[in-house]
């Protein structure tokens, strides 16, 4: 049976402080977008294969289809994250009556 590992969330919050410490120091020293690219890159690459396998769409509508297929999973990301709330019990419903 695999050893249970307890959990000090004191040091769990240390340790993400000298996270959160590195990131704003790596953030002043360099520029955000420069750091951001290569993964934007990547993630519009995604798309583009995921919408285009075979490579026969014309550039710009690859990059259409991509931006519309990125849109999509960012709403679903969206949506899994208020199912999560509901069920954490962070969200309530709010029903508004009609006037």
């Amino acid at each position: 049976m695999p050893e249970k590992r307890i959990v000090d969330p004191a040091r769990s919050q240390y340790f993400a402080s000298l996270g959160r410490k590195g990131a704003l120091i790596r953030l002043a020293r360099y520029d955000a977008r420069e750091l951001v690219q290569p993964a934007l890159d990547g993630q519009q690459a995604k798309f583009e294969r995921q919408v285009d396998p075979q490579g026969k769409l014309s550039g710009k509508e690859r990059a259409r289809r991509a931006d519309a297929a990125r849109r999509a999973h960012m709403q679903g990301l969206a949506l899994k994250s208020v199912e999560a709330r509901r069920r954490s019990g962070r969200l309530r419903m709010v029903v508004r009556r009609p006037r």
